[in-house]
């Protein structure tokens, strides 16, 4: 499941995003979401969150649903 939509994201949720700095490489890092940034319901390239760890980016995958 990709993280376009807001609905389908929430906190303690296992995801993959990409940080800003690795965007042009599409690197992913694992994490578990802490917050979620972005306010609208929909955004292109992914749903902004902070992961547990303070990293933040865009959900690119979503791992497991909880």
């Amino acid at each position: 499941m990709n993280g376009q939509n807001r609905v389908d994201i929430s906190p303690g949720l296992k995801v993959r995003i990409v940080l800003k700095q690795d965007q042009k490489t599409g690197k992913l890092t694992a994490g578990i979401v802490k917050d979620i940034l972005t306010k609208s319901s929909f955004h292109p390239h992914g749903i902004k969150v902070r992961l547990q760890d303070g990293q933040v980016g865009r959900v690119q995958e979503i791992i497991q649903n909880q």
